[in-house]
């Protein structure tokens, strides 16, 4: 795959949408605020983890990434087919309750069970691959913490887990006021400093991310997005 730098996608690809189960019935997004107790301990572990600070100091260094994430996250492919265990190119709740024990991530049920539902976006019990690498993300930033001191792994993953971590610094960089949320504001200002956009196209990519359109993003819509913008989801020639 030819890497198309984050500022060229403007006009070769389509911008990254949530999925129509996202859209209420009057035509606006559902809120990104909390609205559930795994929403809000994902808010909390986010808040925990920008006490910590990031390595990350310009938007230059997110794009000089992009390549080694996109590699990273094309090699997971193997766990998800792995997992995925009638290959129906989805994995359902009984195929993710097997990764996570294999993996040795220890949720319960009803954790499990939150996440699959978090991030079935299109409600159609089923994980496919990008669902997927957002899942398992999302679980590397709430096993902070959980792993003894002297392990280097939370998941048995630590290559994948290497690149989780930058997209959590990343996330880090641009909530410059580290309340939990990136802000329109936040992300031109972060982009504008890089010198690399007037302003314009910051928008349109922050437009992607605010599914309810309050200005603000959480970490899953984050998510979602930036690995979109990677390129993920585009077909390996």
């Amino acid at each position: 795959m030819i890497f198309v730098l984050f500022f060229e996608l403007e006009m070769n690809r389509l911008p990254y949408k949530p999925p129509d189960s996202l859209i209420m019935g009057d035509g606006s997004p559902t809120s990104s605020a909390p609205t559930s107790k795994l929403e809000a301990q994902i808010l909390d572990a986010v808040l925990q983890r920008e006490l910590k600070g990031t390595s990350i100091m310009s938007f230059n260094k997110i794009i000089l990434k992009f390549p080694k994430i996109d590699e990273s996250l094309r090699k997971c492919k193997v766990i998800f087919e792995q997992f995925d265990e009638d290959k129906s190119g989805a994995i359902d709740l009984k195929e993710l309750k097997h990764c996570f024990s294999k993996l040795e991530v220890n949720f319960t049920n009803e954790e499990i069970s939150d996440l699959f539902k978090a991030c079935d976006l299109n409600d159609d019990m089923g994980i496919d691959f990008h669902e997927f690498i957002v899942l398992l993300c999302l679980v590397y930033l709430l096993k902070e913490g959980d792993t003894a001191p002297n392990a280097k792994s939370r998941m048995g993953i630590p290559d994948l887990e290497a690149t989780f971590e930058t997209l959590v610094e990343s996330f880090v960089f641009l909530d410059n006021n580290k309340d939990g949320y990136v802000s329109k504001n936040e992300m031109i200002h972060a982009i504008e400093e890089s010198g690399r956009s007037d302003g314009q196209i910051a928008m349109k990519r922050f437009e992607e991310m605010d599914w309810d359109k309050n200005g603000t993003v959480n970490f899953k819509e984050f998510l979602f997005a930036f690995t979109s913008w990677v390129g993920i989801e585009d077909d390996e020639d």
